[in-house]
């Protein structure tokens, strides 16, 4: 298995941390109240042209909730970032389709996964060989 051995700054290890730990927030909260589900998590489902019901609040809560903890768990965090990048995708998509805002729903999506990867890729010396960023 490839291990690089160049370390990872401080500055940069815990910068990585806290993105991904405010990703990490979201997606639970966000998970979490499709699981209960929410009144508002159902209408807002119809209004983006779903069914709005019940199962597929808590399908949708359970699918989050699954990339949550893929992603917070370092040994999967990859395949984490690689499922909640398809997630958010399909969200951006659903906005796009209906022509919500652009810059507080369209890419909402666009900023959750800017903030997953590159938390990831601050924290995880590997990403960053595979991904390098010349100068």
């Amino acid at each position: 298995m490839f291990r690089p051995t160049m370390p990872v700054s401080p500055v940069a290890l815990w910068t990585g941390r806290i993105l991904s730990g405010l990703v990490i927030l979201f997606l639970l909260m966000d998970g979490g109240i499709k699981l209960v589900p929410i009144k508002e998590v159902t209408e807002t489902l119809q209004q983006l042209g779903y069914s709005g019901s019940v199962g597929q609040a808590r399908l949708l809560g359970v699918i989050t909730l699954a990339c949550a903890v893929l992603y917070a768990i370092p040994r999967t965090a990859i395949l984490g970032a690689i499922l909640l990048t398809g997630l958010l995708g399909g969200a951006m998509a659903t906005h796009l389709r209906v022509d919500s805002p652009l810059f507080s729903h369209l890419l909402f999506g666009l900023y959750i996964g800017v903030m997953a990867w590159g938390g990831l890729y601050l924290r995880d010396p590997a990403l960053r060989a595979l991904i390098p960023i010349r100068t």
